[in-house]
């Protein structure tokens, strides 16, 4: 593609590197992300999606901004509190890059309307905060053969992973090989209960954007088929091989789930 002199300006870092040069900017103008929540990891996340120039950035969540999320939810600010967060979002991202398309999907993603949502993008990224969500976004995008890049945080830890287990290969599992089902209710605490420092979610939200950009680009070692564990306090990062689990239920050999009725047929899902 051409680019504008303003573009060639903007992303010039990109442009000189070898991996990515003026066909990979294109791709990443070219690109539809789906990112789902705009809380802590989805906030430093949908700020430099945006600063790369990926084309068009859906979010979906049904929150409203709360000023217990300023300590940690960096795309939003004290005069929004009260605004959607996908509101407030599309608003800081504009503020970067007005060049950005940014849909905003001010609404809860459930049974209904997750294989929809899903179909329209390229890439999914996570940034809920519960594993019910989690669980359903990880089997939306197996059916619809969408890659999703997905990371947890709590207290000083992150992990992050990418699935493309609708592709071959024992390196392609699911979130579902790893955790097989949700926990039962309170046995794992929530941010809400335990704490969680606000700079680890820029840490991992930032690592999750690195991840998606390489997804579009299709450059460096993915992480599918391996989990990525940091600790903020101990400052290591340790990355273990996940091969795919010819007992789960999703994208095993015998799979028992289907479709996305597992789920509920009205359920929602927060999305932080």
């Amino acid at each position: 593609m051409d680019f504008t002199e303003h573009q060639i300006q903007r992303y010039a870092r990109h442009i000189l590197l070898p991996e990515v040069g003026g066909t990979g900017q294109a791709k990443l103008l070219g690109a539809r992300v789906l990112v789902v929540g705009a809380g802590g990891l989805g906030s430093p996340m949908l700020l430099y999606l945006a600063a790369a120039g990926v084309g068009t950035i859906g979010i979906v969540d049904a929150d409203v901004v709360d000023v217990s999320n300023l300590q940690r939810q960096v795309a939003h600010a004290t005069a929004r509190v009260g605004m959607p967060k996908v509101e407030s979002a599309r608003e800081a991202l504009h503020a970067i890059n007005p060049e950005v398309t940014v849909v905003a999907h001010n609404e809860r993603i459930n049974v209904e309307n997750a294989l929809d949502l899903i179909g329209q993008y390229d890439v999914v990224a996570d940034g809920s905060d519960n594993f019910a969500t989690r669980f359903l976004v990880n089997d939306a995008c197996y059916f619809a053969k969408r890659p999703l890049v997905s990371a947890a945080i709590l207290r000083f830890d992150g992990q992050v992973y990418t699935f493309r287990a609708h592709e071959e290969g024992e390196n392609r599992p699911c979130y579902r090989c790893i955790f097989r089902e949700p926990p039962p209710p309170g046995q794992i605490p929530s941010c809400a209960e335990a704490g969680v420092l606000g700079a680890l979610c820029g840490t991992v939200g930032s690592l999750q954007a690195t991840e998606v950009i390489k997804e579009i680009l299709g450059i460096g070692q993915t992480l599918a088929g391996s989990l990525l564990i940091y600790d903020g306090l101990e400052t290591t990062f340790r990355k273990v091989k996940v091969k795919r689990d010819p007992g789960c239920p999703l994208c095993g050999q015998s799979p028992t789930i289907t479709d996305l009725s597992i789920h509920g047929q009205h359920a929602e899902y927060c999305t932080g």
